[in-house]
């Protein structure tokens, strides 16, 4: 297995209508620094900003490696990223694997529609699709497709098993549609920091 320090950071509640649905922590097992609301953002200054785009380029490193990185004192580097965990920008530390390492081969991007657009439909999917190990990310849209999931499988066979015992049988679908990944040609590696 092999693991690398980096921080994915999310931008949550930026939309209502836009939302991740089920992310399972042991898949999506990347360093992850979540940022919330726009005010929350607004409350961190450019150290803090420096802080986060060094965490998310390395989060393995030590204090004073940090506080090297963005022109801190180690004591404030250290305080600073306790502030952060402390306000929820920081929520987790955890590493990230490499799918490939486990087995993982192909991924797959899997359009899903439901017959219905009632809460109590919405609600029953996404506790059905909250089980589906394989499923890595599932994020509810606006447009014609309702949900968007990021599926995981060995190989086309367990594809196959994947989307024939688990994904064809989620309650209320109306539609499924799956699309094979290629290549990947940028990964996820953190939001950009912008520096005010």
């Amino acid at each position: 297995i092999f693991v690398s320090g980096y921080i994915a950071v999310f931008a949550r509640n930026i939309l209502p209508i836009f939302r991740e649905v089920q992310c399972s922590p042991g898949q999506r097992a990347d360093i992850r620094v979540y940022c919330g609301m726009a005010s929350q953002s607004d409350a961190i200054d450019r150290s803090d900003r420096r802080l986060l785009r060094e965490l998310q380029r390395n989060a393995r490193r030590s204090t004073a490696e940090l506080a090297e990185a963005t022109g801190l004192s180690t004591s404030a580097c250290h305080r600073r990223m306790k502030q952060l965990e402390a306000t929820g920008l920081i929520s987790a530390y955890v590493a990230r694997v490499r799918r490939e390492a486990l087995g993982y081969s192909m991924m797959f991007f899997i359009e899903a529609t439901l017959d219905s657009q009632g809460m109590e439909h919405q609600s029953a999917f996404e506790a059905a699709v909250a089980k589906i190990d394989e499923v890595l990310e599932c994020h509810l849209l606006a447009g014609e497709t309702d949900y968007l999931m990021k599926v995981v499988a060995v190989d086309l066979a367990d594809f196959e098993r994947i989307h024939r015992d688990r994904l064809a049988r989620l309650p209320h679908l109306g539609r499924l549609q799956s699309n094979l990944m290629i290549r990947e040609v940028r990964g996820f590696e953190g939001l950009p920091i912008r520096m005010r």
